[in-house]
């Protein structure tokens, strides 16, 4: 007995060194990745630290780290670095929010009801992802000039609302919440807008968050559309606000990359906050349809 039970102990004891070695070949891959990743965001911030004559120096760390970009940076009369937080703070979450509800009830509607042509309408809807977001640019921008928006915090935000990957995202969401809870609210008395309201959205809350900071982040780093629309300094964004702090002929690094540092600041927060409802929605999101 004693001969038998060795071999099985011992094959044990080598699946587990085999499970022990691939863990931690999959921890350093996954850190390296990680340093990878990291490795421009330590450079823009170093580089925020560094004096004039350190910028194109091949240092990684300052030798005389100073905080006189940023000094620089909120005293220039000519880069008013709080309005331009202000206004893409404003406009990235209202974008975020308008989204967000139009893209939930588009989603639920193809999800759960069944309306002539709802099949037709989804295939043209996801036939639009196809198409490069700069064929949508002219007509954007004539409209938005008919509507006498130019220059304003809606001409920037409403030709970016109701995203079809959004509605997409989320009607794959609602595809997969089981409809025996629906069903029972429904014998209960309960309309669609109470199935909605009351179970579909709250279930919901890990695809709205990873969905919500993905259009949080695309609208806060836009610098094209913002760009051709608004016209005034004072009601900048921030990316088009840093972009015109670069001169035809001088790159004030420094200045350059203490507003990246400003301008990532709310992006990190965002995601440090929503980051277990997005590890959720990936774990949960179906793509059945």
């Amino acid at each position: 007995m004693a001969s038998i039970a060795k071999p099985a102990v011992q094959a044990r004891s080598g699946m587990s060194n085999g499970k022990l070695v691939g863990r931690i070949v999959l921890y350093i891959v996954l850190g390296l990745v990680a340093i990878f990743f990291l490795l421009p965001l330590f450079w823009m911030l170093v580089t925020s630290l560094k004096p004039g004559d350190e910028w194109l120096q091949a240092n990684w760390l300052p030798k005389n780290p100073t905080f006189d970009n940023f000094t620089r940076l909120f005293n220039n009369p000519s880069a008013p670095m709080f309005n331009w937080f202000v206004n893409s703070i404003i406009i990235s979450g209202i974008a975020t929010f308008l989204t967000l509800t139009l893209d939930a009830l588009a989603g639920y509607a193809y999800s759960r009801l069944n309306f002539p042509g709802r099949k037709i309408l989804f295939a043209l809807m996801i036939g639009t992802l196809t198409l490069p977001g700069i064929v949508f640019l002219v007509p954007n921008y004539l409209t938005v000039n008919t509507l006498g928006w130019l220059n304003t915090y809606q001409g920037v935000i409403a030709p970016g609302l109701a995203g079809v990957f959004g509605v997409f995202f989320l009607r794959q969401f609602f595809q997969s919440l089981p409809k025996e809870l629906e069903e029972a609210a429904l014998i209960d008395g309960g309309t669609i807008w109470t199935n909605f309201w009351h179970i579909a959205l709250p279930l919901s809350r890990p695809a709205l968050a990873t969905l919500g900071i993905i259009t949080f982040l695309a609208s806060w780093n836009d610098y094209l559309w913002p760009w051709l629309v608004l016209n005034d300094p004072t009601k900048f964004t921030l990316p088009v606000g840093l972009a015109s702090l670069q001169g035809s002929f001088t790159f004030d690094y420094g200045l350059i990359m203490a507003g990246a540092v400003i301008a990532s600041l709310p992006v990190i927060i965002l995601y440090l906050l929503l980051q277990r409802y997005i590890i959720q929605s990936v774990a949960m999101t179906g793509l059945k349809g």
